[in-house]
């Protein structure tokens, strides 16, 4: 059953307090920068890969930035300038093709 707009199963606010957006409430996991060659692929398998987790993913991911760059009293212009370097970058890599034919070459 989709719970769109629920708290987390694993959620319980006697232990965890206030809700965060932010945090993973599942079982903690190795992270991946301690995680050894040899072990990359039983720590992939490990992964929930549904489109809810996956959702869920992009969510936590959001609501970091948002409480690190967007939220704070003072947040300044770093939030705009990555929205705008980002939004450049994808439309490079959108318009690369007809970019490429404009290159000036040195002919000799």
């Amino acid at each position: 059953m989709v719970q769109i707009g629920q708290y987390p199963a694993e959620y319980n606010p006697k232990i965890h307090g206030p809700y965060d957006p932010a945090r993973f409430y599942g079982k903690p996991d190795t992270p991946f920068g301690q995680v050894k060659l040899s072990e990359v692929g039983s720590w992939l398998a490990r992964r929930n890969k549904s489109p809810q987790a996956i959702a869920g993913a992009f969510s936590r991911t959001y609501w970091r930035w948002q409480h690190k760059y967007v939220l704070p009293k003072r947040a300044g212009i770093a939030p705009f300038a990555q929205v705008v370097f980002g939004a450049m970058g994808v439309f490079y890599f959108l318009n690369y093709g007809k970019i490429s034919h404009h290159r000036n070459y040195k002919y000799h």
